[in-house]
């Protein structure tokens, strides 16, 4: 039977070749499509009741009705 003729030598030759190939992928994709650091939301923060109050009325997450509601329950 005529074979390749590189035995174990060949198995970890592909072996490595196969790593290199993946870890290069997984390199060029990272310096492709590098992470952003997302800035921290307001809700992140220490922020007062009012100050949430008002960035939840901001993002429409409340009615107005619900605003001033809540608004004299702070005070």
């Amino acid at each position: 039977m005529m074979g390749m003729g590189f035995g174990l030598f060949g198995l970890l030759f592909m072996v490595l070749f196969l790593v290199g190939a993946v870890a290069l992928a997984i390199w060029l994709i990272n310096a492709l499509f590098p992470r952003t650091a997302r800035p921290a939301a307001p809700d992140d923060q220490d922020l007062s009741a009012r100050q949430i109050l008002d960035v939840r009325y901001a993002r429409g997450e409340i009615t107005r009705e619900q605003y001033e509601t809540m608004k004299q329950d702070i005070r």
